[in-house]
């Protein structure tokens, strides 16, 4: 064979070979780029399910959290005892001097209707109820007041917050804004939470005495979006200026059941009150038409019957206007 031929075959089998290692490589190329990508989405896929299993976790344990504080704080409000009646209802008398107070009540009312000739069972019954139930409508109706005031003001402290927070200020120094610029009871009552920070306290057990003092769910609302924010972070602006937002809401339907039930409350007040008009109508015309009612006992037993029913019917009318928002 000669060279020419011997040369041709050689750059043959070199172009053969190179034909054949150079696509082996480019596809190892490929491969290898192939296996890195694969693990870089393994690895952040790996990434997101870690972060998603914590953002879960976490999320539990705050839901477990709120659970446990709501809880307590409804047994709170379901169980209150007389002192903390008095505390809810803006009165700095002591539980031993209000019991007090209302057993001198009575013994004033006893004595009243001992010298009014009343019998004895009748100044028993006025004594305890002079005593024991007056006082504690009074503090029933002061809690009322004092609730209502704070629920007027919420809505503007929560905004004037959200306001403090959107402008760079810290939570405690917009609430520090609203204890001094407020109305009352909202201005000491955001200013104790600034007290019990100072002794010490975080701002999760600080707010809480804010719903001790006012156990409301609009208040328990306000407790949980602070223990949130103070427990997961995030936007406490957008969280406070919905919670303003609903307080509103609330009250615009509190307003609305209190004008459809205006209604009924006049016309309980009509006929709760008629049988007194007219008996005191009938005893000005005829003074002895009423007394067989006061002298006998059979009158007597048929108006103690009458005083029950009207308290039932007051009652159930009561019950039939309230509504839980």
């Amino acid at each position: 064979m000669t060279p020419l031929i011997f040369a041709l075959l050689a750059a043959v089998a070199v172009g053969a070979a190179g034909f054949a290692l150079v696509p082996a490589m480019l596809g190892g190329d490929r491969a290898n780029k192939r296996m890195k990508a694969l693990q870089g989405d393994i690895q952040a896929n790996r990434r997101n399910a870690d972060a998603t299993r914590n953002r879960d976790t976490r999320r539990k344990e705050i839901q477990q959290t709120l659970r446990a504080q709501t809880v307590a704080l409804e047994r709170k409000k379901k169980h209150v005892p007389l002192q903390d009646q008095l505390y809810q209802a803006g009165m700095k008398l002591k539980k031993g001097a209000f019991i007090r107070n209302s057993v001198i009540f009575g013994v004033i009312v006893f004595v009243l209707c001992f010298v009014l000739q009343l019998e004895l069972i009748y100044c028993l019954i006025f004594s305890v109820a002079g005593g024991y139930l007056l006082p504690r409508m009074y503090v029933g109706r002061r809690r009322k007041k004092y609730q209502n005031a704070f629920l007027d003001e919420l809505p503007n402290a929560v905004e004037a917050i959200v306001r403090g927070v959107k402008s760079g200020l810290p939570l405690n120094d917009s609430m520090r804004l609203v204890a001094k610029e407020a109305k009352e009871p909202i201005k000491s009552d955001f200013q104790r939470i600034l007290d019990q920070q100072a002794v010490g306290k975080t701002i999760q057990e600080a707010v809480v005495t804010l719903y001790d003092r006012v156990p409301l769910p609009e208040v328990n609302f306000f407790v949980v979006v602070i223990t949130v924010q103070a427990q997961a972070g995030g936007n406490l602006s957008e969280a406070l200026g919905n919670l303003a937002r609903v307080l509103r809401n609330r009250k615009k339907m509190k307003a609305k059941v209190k004008a459809m039930s205006a209604e009924a409350k006049a016309s309980a007040g009509i006929i709760g009150s008629l049988p007194i008009l007219v008996a005191f109508l009938v005893s000005l015309t005829t003074p002895t038409y009423l007394l067989p009612l006061i002298e006998t006992p059979i009158g007597n037993l048929m108006l103690g019957i009458a005083a029950i029913m009207m308290f039932l019917g007051g009652f159930i009318m009561n019950r039939m206007i309230q509504f839980d928002i």
